[in-house]
């Protein structure tokens, strides 16, 4: 060991450096220059199974497809690759066949790819409402929405998203997710730029399904949507809008989603294309990760009192990880190191970047927590219009160091603010400190090393415009 960096040497062709082997790197070919990003991973018939997504199916380029990896860690390319942008896995458990991309997988590796989705970016693939046992539904990113029948793998579009769910004329279509649990579809699109920033759109969308009609739960971006299959089995959507991540859990004992609030690891990720592809996955025994916003935590299934218990952050990261998963013992994170994409224009978007190439790194799931410091910005409002009385989203501050709370407002007059906490998690608010700020005033409030609750929330004693903003470091 050389400080962090490690090369380990298992053979003539399979170094490893720090947890990755450049023999497994997923390389595209020079041109057209595009990406090769790892759009899904899944431990399948004796062998980690791999996709790769190019920038957008019109780009076309080359290199990229379906890949394995068997155990003596050696990647091999399937001949039935396509090239194509997809980020899509699930185990249709009826029919015992893994589906990632537009391949249908058995459990000896044989492969059959659906023809009537190849040419569509797909996204997510969730399980069927009313005939689980032999249709699923496929998402793509431009919004179509499928049923597939896994026995003759016909596929029939049932809706265009964008018009369904009365997305802004203009906007970009960037549905990243879905998933279906109790007698619900719910998918994710996480469209997001300037317009949306300044107001003068929301073209993000969380949105469910019942079999018959469509609800929009949220208009701002959402990236993931998971559900676990045990204990409380709760359903949770990640997002953002330009204050903090928000996340949504849905309860199903009281059948009522709630609203979180999160910091953000990074406004790096703060844009359409720049969050592929922050997921949920479990990867250890009914343990959980959580990929947001440049910071990894740990989530549970169990849902006691109708909260969300089992929630910490524990590192931050700069790495874009489209997917990971656990295989034969270790912790697999995809990767997107490079991204020289030529557009239809005809110019070099990115000149100084080469080949397209994404590399994959293997650990342990206990190596995240020496991963970067938690540190994080956000807040529960951001020049937001607030009510008297109402009490904001809570806010999590729990295990981050260094918290400070700055507070402003626009209105002319002297503003109180009760800083509310909820030390254990079990939704019980006390007030912690009141705060006044007057007209024209930023209050900087650094608060307690001592003092680590689970979730803070605001409460105003005036109608305003205001902001109240959380900084860990």
């Amino acid at each position: 060991m050389l400080g962090s960096f490690a090369i380990q040497v298992y053979g003539q062709n399979n170094s490893s450096v720090s947890g990755v082997f450049p023999n497994l790197a997923l390389v595209a070919n020079h041109s057209p220059r595009t990406e090769a990003g790892t759009g899904g991973l899944m431990p399948w018939a004796n062998r980690l199974w791999i996709i790769t997504y190019v920038a957008h199916l019109s780009t076309s380029g080359s290199g990229t497809g379906l890949y394995e990896i068997n155990e003596k860690m050696e990647l091999k390319k399937r001949p039935e690759s396509i090239v194509g942008t997809y980020a899509n896995r699930f185990i249709h458990g009826p029919t015992n066949q893994l589906i990632i991309g537009p391949y249908v997988i058995d459990t000896l590796g044989n492969v059959r790819v659906i023809e009537g989705l190849k040419n569509f970016r797909l996204s997510a693939t969730m399980a069927h409402l009313t005939e689980p046992n032999k249709k699923v539904y496929f998402l793509s990113m431009e919004g179509e929405f499928f049923e597939t029948d896994l026995t003759t793998l016909e596929s029939k579009q049932l809706f265009n998203l964008m018009s369904e769910l009365d997305e802004p004329v203009g906007s970009k279509p960037h549905f990243k997710s879905g998933f279906t649990k109790h007698g619900r579809v719910v998918i994710s699109n996480n469209s997001y730029n300037e317009k949306d920033y300044n107001g003068d759109w929301s073209a993000g969308r969380l949105a469910e399904w019942d079999g018959k009609t469509w609800k929009i739960l949220e208009k701002t971006a959402f990236t993931e949507v998971w559900s676990a299959g045990a204990s409380g089995q709760p359903m949770i959507a990640t997002g953002w809008d330009k204050a903090s991540v928000l996340m949504k859990v849905y309860f199903p004992s009281i059948k009522k989603w709630k609203r979180y609030r999160l910091p953000k690891g990074s406004r790096t990720f703060d844009e359409t294309s720049y969050t592929e592809w922050m997921r949920i996955r479990e990867v250890e025994t009914e343990r959980a990760l959580m990929d947001c916003h440049g910071l990894f935590y740990e989530i549970g299934y169990h849902t006691y009192g109708n909260q969300l218990w089992a929630i910490k952050p524990i590192s931050s990261h700069l790495r874009v990880i489209p997917d990971f998963c656990s295989w034969r013992g270790m912790l697999v994170l995809g990767g997107n190191q490079a991204t020289p994409m030529r557009f239809s224009s005809g110019y070099d978007n990115n000149p100084l970047a080469g080949q397209a190439q994404a590399g994959l790194w293997f650990g342990k799931t206990d190596d995240l927590w020496n991963f970067g410091k938690l540190q994080g910005e956000g807040g529960v409002w951001l020049d937001s219009e607030i009510k008297k009385g109402i009490a904001s989203d809570p806010f999590l501050t729990f295990n981050f160091n260094n918290k400070s709370l700055n507070i402003w407002h626009k209105s002319n007059l002297d503003v109180t603010f009760s800083v509310e906490a909820d030390v254990v998690g079990d939704g019980v608010f006390k007030t912690f400190k009141t705060i006044t700020v007057k007209a024209d005033e930023i209050k900087n409030i650094d608060l307690p090393e001592s003092f680590n609750p689970k979730w803070i929330r605001l409460v105003s004693n005036k109608d305003c415009i205001g902001t109240a903003y959380f900084t860990f470091k």
